[in-house]
């Protein structure tokens, strides 16, 4: 196993992938060497040291990349170090129950993994554009009871905090 660290993700239109990239780059400003690969390509966890995971949050749902991520490395990701973020609220200024109830869906998707003992869990604000959704989602997004009916373009990601989370995570990873 070399020091290398992975950053994988899933993403549903390139959001977490972006978010993924910063973070790959801030370890990097860290001395770290860093590999960034999409979840579902990931065939072996034997040359890194550490895993960081990000995937969306769409509709109340954690991306299916990140939850069969996990199912094909568990043993792998037992062995090793392993941070987790969800971009989730597409809301730029959020209340702070709102935040709770974001954080909440991470938690809730991560406890059917139990064997699962992130180092760091983070929630961060998505993006969210209407006018590059899929056909099917589309759809969803004009349903009244969806939660995305109506809902402008935004983009809550906090590069700022993105950022801060990543430097901190050689130290929290136990690679500093």
């Amino acid at each position: 196993m070399s020091d290398t660290v992975l950053v994988t993700y899933g993403t549903r239109y390139g959001s977490t992938r972006e978010v993924a990239e910063r973070i790959a780059a801030t370890l990097r400003e860290g001395g770290l060497e860093v590999d960034v690969e999409p979840a579902r390509t990931v065939s072996s966890l034997d040359r890194y040291r550490a895993v960081v995971l990000g995937a969306p949050f769409f509709v109340g749902f954690w991306h299916k990349d990140a939850r069969k991520f996990l199912e094909r490395h568990q043993e792998a990701l037992r062995r090793r170090p392993v941070a987790v973020f969800a971009l989730g609220p597409i809301e730029a200024a959020l209340e702070e129950a709102q935040l709770q109830e974001a954080r909440a869906q991470i938690d809730g998707a991560l406890e059917k993994f139990a064997w699962l003992k992130p180092a760091a869990v983070e929630m961060f604000g998505g993006k969210y554009d209407p006018a590059g959704l899929n056909f099917l989602d589309g759809l969803l997004a004009k349903l009244p009871a969806s939660p995305l009916y109506q809902a402008p373009a935004s983009d809550a990601r906090d590069w700022t905090a993105i950022e801060a989370w990543a430097a901190d995570l050689p130290a929290t990873l136990g690679l500093s």
